[in-house]
């Protein structure tokens, strides 16, 4: 039987998971809660085989944050990632957090299921090549780090402070995004990657 905590901000889809998952015959929800900072002392407490993770949860926790916390103290329960999101850094995160599978919740309750599965038998399972990836790749980490400032509205100076650059290193920067993206304004460039959901400004 594979011991399932739930960690979804999202009452109706927490609810829903509960129920379908529950019916299989080899899983069980042992426990829900709707704050990714709750989860690693119901992990203590539960010990469950595998956590389904949302990204982002009550109370703003990042649930990348805090499955790697739980993979850090309890290293031998599997994590499952799931988001409905398609920010374009949250699937490297993920791996660099340690998540064993990542998930999209727009999914089939048969790919769940698949997912769970091949989880705890040892295999990882990422979603292969989509726009949102695809999209991300064309940028550099610096390029990211400067579109996510400008998603949170800093200003150029600010964003020379926190990047620890000068003016004349950031405006190559800026330049390459705009002849990447196509876009002739980075600010409107910015508006494109919050609507599209390619970048979520305030998760960290």
């Amino acid at each position: 039987m594979i011991r399932i905590l739930i960690v979804e901000d999202q009452t109706m889809l927490r609810n829903a998971l509960e129920q379908i998952i529950n019916q299989q015959q080899d899983m069980e929800v042992i426990g829900t809660t709707d704050d990714a900072s709750k989860a690693l002392e119901l992990c203590r407490n539960l010990k469950p085989d595998l956590v389904l993770m949302d990204v982002v949860t009550e109370n703003d926790s990042n649930g990348i944050f805090w499955a790697s916390n739980i993979l850090k103290e309890l290293p031998e329960i599997k994590i499952v990632i799931m988001t409905a999101i398609p920010e374009i850094t949250f699937i490297d995160e993920a791996r660099k957090a340690g998540a064993h599978s990542y998930i999209y919740k727009n999914s089939t309750n048969d790919h769940l299921f698949y997912v769970i599965r091949s989880t705890m038998q040892g295999n990882g399972i990422y979603p292969g090549p989509n726009s949102s990836v695809s999209f991300a790749a064309q940028f550099t980490e610096k390029e990211i780090a400067v579109i996510r400032l400008v998603c949170q509205g800093k200003s150029r100076v600010e964003m020379i402070q926190e990047l620890n650059i000068s003016e004349s290193m950031l405006k190559p920067i800026i330049t390459s995004i705009l002849d990447k993206s196509g876009f002739d304004s980075i600010a409107k460039f910015a508006i494109y990657a919050v609507s599209r959901g390619l970048i979520v400004p305030d998760l960290h």
